[in-house]
């Protein structure tokens, strides 16, 4: 049976870059994104270049109905093989309630859609950043209980009420939801055990895409933190993309519940523990 691919937030940066990779390794790709241009651009790209058929899919990830539809395309297709959920919004695109909306609650709700499809060999990929790992963020039990919930029908009113008022920040709801996607991961790993499927977070860092560059313009933190990445420059969103290939690849078959950042290793140079200086080590 034909092998299936899902790469969601494909028309561009990341999500373009994990397309390329995928074509290679299913029969049939479906391109999803909220942008119709961009995606149907996408599959016109992918297509010329070879490989799997691609079918682009104009589609917002936090429509129910929607996704509904593109399990059924799914399945008519074929075997789902990969799922590469890159479709996110970032702390300038939104407020606070669309960032939880679209990074937490539209992860759960794709995997609520795809997770009857998952067999033997299935692999998932989500994304999620670095911000809570720099940020250092820390939640209570309660928080933890809420963020563990994102599809509860009051949950926006659950995590302000648990969190408090400075959940409001786009760039604390953006911790916090990509914080929900790496937790997410881990739970929905042991969901999927049994059906042979697998997942892993990915966690970006400063990456230079158009979204990274429109946070770049309204964080100034964000350039201290290009200084401090160990490798001195930005990530490319290919570079990101191997690593999510290789994740959904058989190489990586026993690879499942964890997060991996790809930042460069500016995390490990602001929250890690510091080298000794040479006079120190002698």
């Amino acid at each position: 049976m034909s092998a299936v691919g899902v790469v969601t937030g494909a028309g561009r940066g990341m999500g373009f870059e994990c397309a390329k990779r995928l074509t290679t390794m299913v029969d049939t790709l479906v391109l999803v994104d909220y942008d119709g241009a961009t995606v149907t651009a996408a599959a016109e790209q992918l297509s010329a270049d070879g490989g799997a058929v691609v079918e682009p899919v104009v589609l917002d990830i936090t429509d129910v109905a929607g996704l509904g539809r593109l399990a059924a395309r799914v399945r008519e297709l074929g075997t789902l093989r990969a799922v590469a959920h890159v479709a996110g919004i970032s702390p300038t695109m939104a407020d606070w309630q669309r960032i939880f909306t679209v990074d937490l609650v539209g992860t759960a709700t794709l995997a609520d859609a795809l997770r009857p499809l998952a067999t033997v060999g299935t692999a998932w990929i989500c994304f999620a950043s670095m911000a809570p790992t720099i940020g250092g963020v820390e939640i209570d039990t309660a928080t933890a209980a809420v963020l563990d919930d994102p599809l509860h029908e009051h949950f926006l009113d659950r995590i302000r009420e648990s969190f408090g008022p400075m959940v409001e920040h786009p760039g604390v709801a953006y911790s916090l939801a990509k914080l929900g996607v790496k937790r997410f991961a881990q739970q929905e790993a042991v969901r999927l055990g049994p059906s042979g499927g697998r997942i892993c977070s990915i966690s970006p860092g400063l990456i230079d895409t158009p979204q990274g560059r429109q946070e770049a313009a309204d964080n100034p933190r964000m350039a201290a933190w290009a200084e401090q990445t160990p490798l001195a420059r930005l990530g490319q969103a290919h570079e990101v993309a191997a690593v999510a290939a290789f994740v959904l690849s058989d190489a990586a078959s026993f690879l499942n519940g964890i997060d991996l950042l790809v930042d460069g290793g500016l995390c490990a140079a602001v929250r890690g523990p510091q080298p000794r200086s040479a006079e120190g080590a002698a």
